[in-house]
């Protein structure tokens, strides 16, 4: 199975009605080593721009992989890699995902997910590989200086969760996830 962050571009098959897209085969994923059981699908709607959700995650033992698409809207879809001992610890990898574009994110167990809205009236859609549990969850703190995200962000500043306003940042986080070997493919923009 993929342990590091991909992008991936849905073909899309179009005529005179509009086009059909093809999201997700096991067969297809497998053949790109993403070989999971995706057990639930997950959606988020967000009525501003400047929403931050994350940096989540889930530890064992419901540990969460993640296929990330926009089905409404635009996004920065963003992971990071929170595997202890990994030289790629903390860095970032992320990448605009658009109902137009018809990109996806696959963000692997170990990396914590987030994103931001870039449009009003956003729709999310996500498959996860466990169910979700509240007993697994966590996050670190969207800006933390460790991680130095550049958020896309209006001048009105962030619209953030309760929770998400409270999360710890990298230096005070004691990470559920070891390294596996595999560093991440790509930090930055991936494309």
């Amino acid at each position: 199975m993929s342990t590091t962050v991909q992008l991936i571009e849905t073909r899309r098959f179009g005529d005179d009605r509009g086009w059909f897209s093809e999201t997700w085969s096991r067969p297809k994923f497998a053949a790109m080593g993403i070989d999971l059981d995706m057990v639930q699908d997950n959606q988020s709607y967000s009525a501003h721009p400047g929403t931050i959700r994350g940096i989540h995650f889930q530890r064992a033992p419901h540990a969460q992989a993640k296929l990330v698409r926009c089905v409404r809207g635009s996004i920065v879809d963003y992971a990071v890699d929170l595997r202890k001992g990994s030289p790629t610890y903390g860095k970032v990898a992320y990448a605009t995902l658009s109902a137009e574009n018809g990109r996806q994110l696959f963000v692997p167990v170990g990396y914590g997910h987030a994103f931001v809205t870039l449009e009003p009236d956003t729709e999310v859609a996500y498959k996860v590989s466990d169910v979700y549990a509240a007993d697994s969850d966590g996050g670190v703190a969207w800006d933390c200086p460790d991680i130095g995200i550049d958020w896309p962000l209006p001048p009105t500043g962030p619209v953030l969760s309760d929770k998400d306003k409270a999360l710890p940042r990298l230096a005070d986080f004691d990470s559920p996830f070891a390294y596996d070997g595999v560093p991440m493919a790509a930090t930055g923009d991936l494309g």
